[in-house]
């Protein structure tokens, strides 16, 4: 295997691919937002319940994908 390709191959679990699956994972916190404003205008509270809980789940995620981005500390893939 190239040198290139495993290095490809350990982004995910890099400090930027670390930081790109933050920028994602709070990307979805647009249509979340979206979703509680159209449940709360209609009063339909099992959308209200499944934005909450989509909120829950979205900062859960953030919240696990900054622990291992202080764990990654100094031993980055892509830096070598």
């Amino acid at each position: 295997m190239s040198k290139a390709l495993s290095k490809a191959k350990g982004f995910k679990k890099s400090r930027s691919g670390t930081y790109l699956s933050m920028a994602t994972t709070a990307f979805g916190a647009i249509s979340v937002v979206k979703q509680a404003k159209k449940a709360r205008l209609e009063s339909d509270t099992l959308r209200l319940i499944d934005a909450a809980v989509s909120a829950a789940a979205i900062v859960t995620g953030l919240a696990i994908l900054y622990r291992e981005l202080k764990r990654l500390g100094d031993d980055d893939v892509l830096l070598g």
